[in-house]
């Protein structure tokens, strides 16, 4: 690393913004000594551990919401199940500020990306509508664990989760304590569920939801099933049955059985899943992709098809820093698995960790068939010759990212609903306790693959964003805490009440960041104050997020801004 940017970036920061300097490690032999005492995984033990904030999930959210708890003066005690926090920041997603959403990336968020920009020798450029980050993974972990390393309350717990069976426990409405699955027991004042998944607030036996409510529940427009979807849509007519033109035979592998439904009609089915693919061609830091052991080329028999067709497929380019990509999925075919991951919101880890291997195979198995199946056109495999796996990334893993970028799980019902309403540019912006901006469209991927007309058909992508009907908007406290009479010491800034449409416009990595941060306000403030989460008087919310940096207000020249990115 080229040094420690930590001290020099956000003691400008807060100089300009009159805050008080964060006390930052100098020296690097004491910042790596910091990670190893922090980052080992506590061995078993039945003793019961007690903290102020307690937080499930090291996700973007969860690392700007135990420093921001920290700062505050709390102590902290964060659990990552894969061992490395960060989210999809460190693993492999990093194009994901757009349409002038940078604008509104404060407090922490803004600390890092100030960080990560001039380590690479760069500003960032926050009122450029068209500005991003191109940070390779490996070194936004690096800043981020220094981030954490800096905060003195702060302990993490690496490489494990709650117990499955009974891991939570309560007394009312209150959790007393939650046991993890080497028999550590944490008690803590306030519990903040930064899991993509949900498993926290779901073991606590809160409202949740995971499907396609459909359009009748909040009376919106996009949710549930798309019956005309020409967005990201096959381009060219794949026959869909395992001997051609014959329907009795049965269907190739990615497609499934079902009918199309009528439009807006709830269904189980969400939007897909895929990795972040980072790839480098450079002959110095590149690992060949092999060939799995279980690979099936019946798997990809869609992929020649489209090819024979004339189709062609999404490529790997050099996108960020050093050479690297981040290949993401949204194209009519590419590593999206439509309509094979429904089952993961509400599976158990056994089922959810087998959903995210087989995406793994599959996606490996994708690389390898479009690099050295014979039924691959030239073209193609001239587009994904030499791309390989870096030797510097994900190096505890096979240098495959640690975590599938889950986009949709399970999503909390609470008093307050952020709904597609919230979204839209015809209804006015009512939210008084805002803790956030969402400055996204919504935007849900397709949600399977099914046969319409004898042919391949996506279903289920809803994405606004060109049309202009759509808008920023708030995101009120309310909907990051449940109902009183379910718990009421427990907060989330991932698993927001919000229908599946609204979601779509949240689930980006710097509103959860940004989410996280007021999270961990929040929770100081509910334990300063000795209240339950529901009951936090916003005008010291508001007072706090504001000190600590926080953008809470929406520019005026907002649909400039869009107009301009669109």
């Amino acid at each position: 690393m080229k040094g420690s940017f930590i001290q020099e970036v956000t003691s400008k920061f807060y100089a300009k913004n009159n805050m008080i300097k964060m006390n930052l490690v100098k020296n690097c032999f004491v910042w790596v000594l910091s990670i190893l005492l922090l980052g080992c995984a506590s061995p078993v033990n039945d003793s019961l551990l007690s903290t102020d904030v307690f937080i499930l999930g090291g996700s973007e959210a969860g690392f700007t919401a135990a420093i921001q708890a920290s700062r505050l003066g709390k102590s902290v005690v964060l659990v990552e199940p894969t061992g490395h926090p960060g989210g999809m920041i460190v693993e492999g997603l990093g194009k994901d500020i757009r349409f002038g959403s940078s604008r509104v990336i404060g407090g922490i968020a803004r600390e890092f990306y100030i960080a990560i920009e001039q380590y690479y020798g760069l500003e960032p450029d926050f009122d450029n509508p068209e500005w991003y980050s191109k940070y390779e993974p490996s070194i936004a972990e690096k800043i981020i664990e220094e981030m954490l390393a800096n905060e003195k309350n702060i302990s993490i717990i690496r490489k494990n989760r709650i117990k499955e069976n009974n891991g939570v426990e309560k007394k009312g409405t209150k959790i007393t304590k939650i046991i993890l699955e080497n028999g550590q027991s944490i008690a803590a004042k306030i519990y903040i569920d930064a899991s993509i998944e949900g498993h926290l607030i779901n073991f606590t036996g809160i409202t949740t939801e995971t499907i396609r409510e459909g359009n009748n529940k909040y009376n919106e427009s996009l949710n549930g099933v798309q019956k005309e979807n020409a967005f990201r849509q096959f381009l060219i007519q794949v026959d869909p049955y395992i001997i051609v033109g014959d329907s009795t035979s049965g269907l190739i592998k990615t497609i499934q059985e079902g009918d199309l439904g009528e439009q807006g009609d709830p269904s189980k089915y969400i939007q897909g899943f895929c990795y972040r693919m980072c790839l480098t061609k450079d002959k110095n830091n590149s690992i060949p992709i092999s060939k799995p052991d279980n690979y099936d080329p019946n798997k990809y028999e869609i992929y020649k098809r489209y090819l024979n067709k004339g189709g062609q497929l999404f490529k790997p380019n050099s996108n960020r820093h050093n050479g690297k990509t981040d290949i993401g999925s949204w194209h009519d075919l590419s590593a999206n698995l439509y309509g094979e991951n429904w089952k993961y919101p509400t599976g158990s880890y056994k089922i959810q960790d087998s959903i995210v291997q087989d995406h793994r195979d599959f996606t490996m198995g994708l690389i390898w068939f479009l690099q050295h199946d014979s039924s691959v056109d030239s073209l193609t495999r001239s587009n994904w010759k030499g791309w390989g796996l870096p030797k510097d990334e994900f190096t505890d893993n096979e240098h495959w990212p640690r975590r599938l970028y889950i986009r949709s799980a399970r999503r909390m019902v609470s008093d307050y609903i952020i709904t597609e309403h919230n979204t839209k540019l015809v209804h006015p912006d009512t939210i008084s306790d805002p803790v956030a901006i969402a400055w996204w469209p919504p935007d849900m991927h397709h949600a399977r693959r099914i046969v319409k007309d004898d042919f391949a058909y996506n279903e289920g992508f809803t994405h606004v964003g060109g049309n202009k009907n759509w808008k920023p908007f708030a995101i009120s406290y309310k909907a990051t805490v449940p109902k009183k009479n379910e718990c009421t010491n427990i907060i989330t800034p991932t698993c927001l009440s919000s229908s599946y449409v609204g979601y779509g416009s949240i689930r980006i990595v710097p509103t959860f960041m940004i989410l996280g941060q007021s999270a961990g306000a929040a929770a100081a403030i509910a334990i300063d104050e000795n209240i339950r989460v529901q009951n936090i008087p916003y005008e010291i919310l508001n007072k706090t997020l504001l000190n600590n940096n926080q953008i809470l207000k929406i520019p005026e020249n907002w649909l400039e801004i869009i107009s301009s990115n669109n």
